[in-house]
């Protein structure tokens, strides 16, 4: 059986450091998906479908909400396992800075469930107008 190596622990000053086309470094990963992983994708730019530039837009970043959002196949995701080298260190600071960045992510993005409540209510309100429009006319 072979034995499970520990993963060296890098912190996102650190990774921060790892932003060029020569020296590409990722974060990707949350708490649904097993934590933060850094990734060294230098080696893959060249190969990624969607071009080195896409990548190289979020070097030295977390770019775990870039990765998600893209909708990658489970291909892409067994090839960036090809690229792990560490996870991110979670101190308090770095844990109070995930925080704030969710916080944030959901201020700007809570209005929209409003939207559709408001939408949904007409619609509502519209079908049962006609509803009753029609019976009325029967």
């Amino acid at each position: 059986m072979a034995e499970k190596t520990e993963l060296k622990e890098y912190t996102m000053q650190e990774v921060e450091k790892h932003n060029t086309e020569k020296d590409c470094w990722l974060i990707i990963g949350n708490d649904n998906t097993g934590g933060p992983k850094v990734y060294d994708v230098t080696k893959y730019l060249d190969d990624h479908p969607g071009g080195a530039e896409v990548i190289l837009d979020v070097s030295g970043q977390d770019a775990d909400e870039f990765f998600e959002d893209i909708g990658h196949s489970d291909d892409a995701r067994e090839e960036l396992k090809k690229h792990l080298v560490g996870t991110l260190k979670l101190d308090a600071e770095e844990i109070a800075r995930r925080k704030k960045a969710a916080d944030e992510a959901a201020k700007s993005s809570g209005g929209g469930m409003g939207g559709v409540v408001v939408i949904a209510g007409v619609i509502l309100a519209m079908a049962f107008y006609f509803k009753m429009k029609n019976e009325e006319s029967s």
